[in-house]
């Protein structure tokens, strides 16, 4: 089936997930999210993905750093709990765990990797998570048997790297390359771009149209991550969170681009606005 035919998703469809707090809650109820990742020169990448989870809703939000000399706090978001990423790996109660953003591929970051796909905990695989699976045949293989649910989010060209195809390949028929990394990995997916393409753990295709050009720009991807753990951790199942994430992440980009904000747009700035549009849509 073409790209163009497969079904769209809709703001009703994913403001449907969206529930109500009670007036008792505490941040208990809204799950606790890990962020595992930021290697020497890319802990921002892992803060991003952390500050979006935090402003996405998560009750409690964990950054695991792989960087020498990490900072013990963001001064900017002091709400979120840095640790090194072996602490985070090993925190209780942790409801999702999202991986991969600036975690560089040296010999510790394969070992996390290893680690965290063993864990009985929800992931969300992105950016150098998905380089590290693309060489190694049996992580791909570990993250194949897992019985919790598994969300990857690569860009054309990490997902060519894990089918073993060129990325022209993966663009000739993108439906087709989200659906084989959904059966090859067992997992939900979203194979990211223009109109990404999001395939659900019952192998259904669905295209996403919000989003623009403004949103080519670094750390969008490591806010998606932050935002798809955030709704895992609040109840959501992986495809409720998936589908909610990519409307909403794109949507709050065409937000921005309506205040004429496209060239320059920031990660952060979509963060911002994902929050508010988050809110308006629980209305």
């Amino acid at each position: 089936m073409s790209a163009s035919r497969l079904p769209t998703i809709t703001q009703k469809q994913v403001s449907a997930f969206l529930k109500p707090r009670p007036h008792d809650s505490h941040k208990g109820q809204f799950g606790t999210v890990a962020i595992i990742g930021g290697n020497n020169g890319m802990i921002g990448a892992a803060i991003l993905a952390a500050r979006a989870a935090l402003k996405c809703g998560a009750g409690c939000v964990h950054v695991g750093l792989l960087a020498d000399h990490a900072p013990g706090v963001d001064m900017h978001q002091p709400e979120l709990m840095l640790h090194p990423a072996k602490v985070a790996l090993q925190l209780p109660k942790l409801d999702v765990l999202a991986i991969g953003c600036g975690m560089g591929h040296d010999l510790a970051a394969h070992k996390i990797l290893h680690d965290a796909i063993r864990l009985q905990t929800s992931l969300v695989l992105d950016a150098d998570a998905l380089n590290i699976l693309a060489s190694r045949p049996d992580l791909r293989s570990l993250l194949a048997t897992r019985k919790t649910a598994s969300v990857i989010t690569p860009h054309p060209g990490e997902a060519a790297r894990l089918l073993g195809i060129t990325t022209a390949e993966v663009q000739a028929d993108r439906p087709r390359a989200a659906q084989e990394l959904a059966q090859r990995m067992n997992c939900s997916v979203v194979l990211k771009g223009a109109n990404s393409l999001c395939v659900t753990r019952d192998g259904t295709t669905w295209r996403n149209t919000t989003g623009n050009p403004g949103m080519s720009a670094a750390g969008m991807g490591d806010v998606l991550s932050g935002m798809i753990a955030a709704f895992i951790a609040q109840g959501l199942s992986a495809d409720e969170a998936l589908l909610l994430g990519v409307h909403l992440h794109g949507a709050a980009g065409d937000a921005l681009a309506q205040q004429q904000a496209s060239l320059g747009m920031t990660a952060s700035e979509v963060t911002e606005w994902s929050r508010w549009l988050l809110n308006q849509w629980m209305k």
